[in-house]
């Protein structure tokens, strides 16, 4: 049975997310985008966690479904936590996902943090001042079932590697409790290849999520895995994930890295971008401002790797790259707003004719596309997607990148090109 499974979002409770982050919403969107299994999110916050544990039916297998619904979503337990605190003269900001057996071991974990006396009422994504290695292990001595993956590994101001507040190793992280670490969630703004380059990461699965705060953002990355029916449970896909087992975990849904807020180096109120090497002629100095530049994922990436671009390991998951399916409709269109009347008209009659989102970006073929009477537009679009022919403008300092699928952004000064699948990847289009 194929599973593809977004494992890090949120709810209407976490800061900057939408209100209609509903469970019955998560569901229909869930169905529409493609996804069947889905975090619920946010699970420390107390107001939550009571519609969860009122609205969510357990499925005996760690998984849970919304009472009523024949969607066809399933629902699992994980949820974001920000760690901020001092280590060796410098203050941390890590992100981490945490994941729950089941909902008895939520409200136990849940009654352990309030014991500490930290506040989950604030945020659905909540503050907790401890070090990342106490953490884990006092989530191990909640229940071993618990597991940690580090969030959005290389974002400059919250996450593990994150040039800002982050560290240059797992270990330097997590000290003697790194043993426990089995993956790492790549985020929007690096891809599995950017990865690669670090050999320090071979012994870690790699994941991908939507770490969406809308709706219309679900599984805009995720993760597939081909699972036996009989084995769907909490204990399979964490086994999966633990003993990398590739036959198991087919690939990742990609975001194009170039569109993550913090691809390229820069400062949004300058307007200035730079990639990697121009931030080292500049000394990464911004020569409006003449402040340190927000340094992003690509140049962490660079002063950490220890390979070349084209290395492809031989034992990963494979990936796929993939724009949402309203904004490829709404450049077809030539509407600047993804969330028109007129672009979501288009986005509905298309879902409710060809299938979901993820089915129509990754599976239907392009002549099964244009026998259906999709505007011709919108089918090239797509096909551009899927060879990857893009143009490409990179996001920085928290500014998302622009990719024209037709033509280069129309802000953009220099035109980079239409972008190549890396040497040795093998597009799984084909």
């Amino acid at each position: 049975m194929k599973i593809i499974a977004d494992l890090h979002n949120h709810s209407r409770f976490s800061r900057a997310c939408s209100p209609q982050l509903t469970l019955p919403n998560l569901d229909k969107w869930a169905q529409i985008k493609g996804i069947n299994l889905l975090t619920v999110a946010d699970f420390t916050h107390p107001i939550w966690i009571k519609e969860c544990e009122e609205q969510l039916e357990s499925e005996g297998n760690g998984f849970y479904v919304l009472k009523g619904s024949k969607s066809g979503v399933h629902f699992i337990f994980t949820t974001e936590l920000s760690f901020i605190y001092k280590k060796e003269d410098k203050t941390r900001r890590v992100h981490e996902i945490v994941f729950a057996p089941n909902l008895g071991a939520v409200k136990k974990f849940n009654r352990v943090l309030g014991s500490r006396g930290f506040n989950l009422k604030s945020d659905g994504r909540p503050i907790l001042g401890i070090s990342d290695r106490d953490f884990v292990e006092l989530a191990k001595n909640v229940d071993e079932r618990i597991e940690i993956i580090p969030a959005h590994i290389w974002t400059p101001w919250f996450s593990l590697f994150g040039s800002k507040s982050g560290y240059d190793g797992l270990k330097d992280c997590f000290g003697d409790m790194s043993e426990y670490i089995f993956a790492l969630e790549t985020g929007l703004s690096s891809d599995p290849p950017m990865n690669w380059r670090v050999s320090a990461l071979d012994p870690y699965i790699l994941i991908s999520n939507s770490d969406s705060h809308s709706l219309k953002n679900i599984g805009r990355e995720a993760n597939v895995f081909e699972i036996e029916e009989n084995k769907f449970s909490y204990q399979e896909l964490i086994r999966i994930l633990k003993e990398k087992d590739i036959k198991k975990f087919l690939y990742t849904i990609e975001f194009f890295p170039e569109e993550g807020r913090y691809h390229f180096d820069g400062h949004r109120n300058c307007k200035v971008v730079f990639n990697p090497k121009e931030t080292i002629r500049h000394k990464n100095i911004c020569p409006v401002c003449k402040k340190p530049l927000t340094v992003g994922v690509s140049y962490r990436v660079e002063q950490l790797a220890d390979r070349e671009q084209d290395y492809i390991p031989p034992d990963k998951p494979g990936y796929k790259r993939l724009i949402e399916l309203d904004k490829i409709i709404a450049q077809a269109m030539e509407v600047k707003n993804r969330e028109s009347k007129k672009v979501m008209d288009v986005y509905h009659q298309m879902i409710k004719r060809l299938g979901s989102e993820l089915d129509i970006l990754i599976n239907l073929p392009l002549k099964e596309l244009e026998e259906s009477k999709v505007d011709e537009r919108i089918v090239a679009g797509i096909r551009n997607v899927r060879e990857e022919k893009l143009f490409i403008h990179p996001g920085y300092d928290g500014v998302y990148g622009e990719i024209g699928i037709f033509t280069a952004p129309a802000d953009q000064k220099e035109s980079s090109g239409k972008r190549k699948i890396p040497r040795g990847q093998k597009s799984l289009f084909n």
